[in-house]
């Protein structure tokens, strides 16, 4: 006999479709995929974002065609991590025997592991289905030491829709204070350089690196790029970065307690004198947007933590 009111049948949820994370066969880079389509890849060589695309397929960083990709030197676009010192070491400075821009990113990291589907480590992010990658180095690591000091470093890449963060943890693990400098050197990846502009600098002052680094005051205008441009503008972490082209949005950049902006471009002469740089014209379709603190020195005594990070948004 059946019975007249039988038990409800219970639902079963569809299985979600996760991040997917992969180490390539040769343990040089870490990729991950959003079930959304987005894709970062990380070489462990400087733990260096080589690659970032949208759910389009769209290719948001510039990498160049004659970027090193076997360990053998800094790779020439992408997100290199730029550690303990912002261009050529000061002579009189702790960093003096460092290679410029320091040395992580031309050390290899570990691949500390990942996270799913939360939100990322900086404040104010939401969250969603998003994938964070999590990378090592400390002064264990390094095969010539030639920065005597106690780090731990971790550095997380966390890809989400339409975004892309990166911040960093520095530790000082060992028996004395020491200064330090950091900056995400981001090759954004444009169509034109011609129809770029820059908008969110307007009111800041900056310091011009292509004539000996002299102050120069606000302008009032978005940066438009014409000839070889390298500033290091200094601006409240507040302030959004807009780049946009052919008077459309293509990229905002908010930053957590980085004060620096540099904006970058070599141009015509100085790529080519770049012999990693390419193509030729390579120049025309990238902008670095770089967000850091590099006007003065951090200081960092024994036992502390600092922390900041940028979140970029494909619009």
């Amino acid at each position: 006999m059946e019975r007249a009111k039988k038990p409800a049948a219970i639902p079963v949820s569809p299985i979600q479709p996760t991040p997917q994370v992969s180490i390539s066969d040769d343990n040089s880079r870490v990729t991950a995929n959003l079930p959304t389509g987005e894709r970062v890849d990380v070489l462990l060589y400087g733990a260096t974002v080589i690659s970032w695309k949208s759910a389009n397929g769209k290719e948001n960083l510039f990498l160049s065609s004659k970027a090193r990709l076997d360990g053998s030197k800094p790779v020439r676009g992408g997100i290199p991590l730029v550690f303990p010192v912002f261009g050529p070491p000061p002579a009189e400075h702790a960093t003096s025997q460092l290679p410029q821009h320091g040395f992580a990113r031309n050390s290899r990291w570990e691949y500390l592991g990942k996270t799913s589907s939360e939100s990322s480590s900086l404040p104010n992010s939401k969250g969603d289905a998003s994938v964070k990658l999590d990378f090592g180095l400390s002064n264990g690591m390094l095969s010539d030491p030639k920065w005597n000091y106690g780090f731990n470093l971790t550095y997380s890449v966390t890809l989400s829709q339409d975004n892309l963060e990166t911040s960093l943890v520095v530790r000082n693990t060992g028996s004395s204070n020491y200064d330090f400098q950091v900056l995400f050197h981001t090759y954004l990846a444009v169509d034109d350089i011609a129809a770029t502009m820059i908008s969110g600098l307007e009111e800041a002052a900056f310091k011009d690196k292509t004539q000996g680094g002299k102050d120069v005051e606000p302008t009032g205008s978005p940066i438009s790029i014409e000839s070889e441009t390298d500033r290091v503008y200094t601006v409240a972490s507040e302030q959004a970065i807009t780049v946009s082209e052919q008077g459309s949005k293509r990229y905002e950049v908010t930053r957590d307690m980085l004060s620096d902006v540099v904006v970058w471009n070599p141009w015509i002469e100085k790529a080519k004198g770049m012999a990693d740089f390419g193509p030729e014209d390579g120049y025309k379709r990238m902008i670095c947007v770089e967000a850091g603190s590099v006007g003065a020195w951090n200081n960092l005594e024994v036992g502390d933590t600092w922390e900041g990070g940028q979140r970029i948004k494909a619009l």
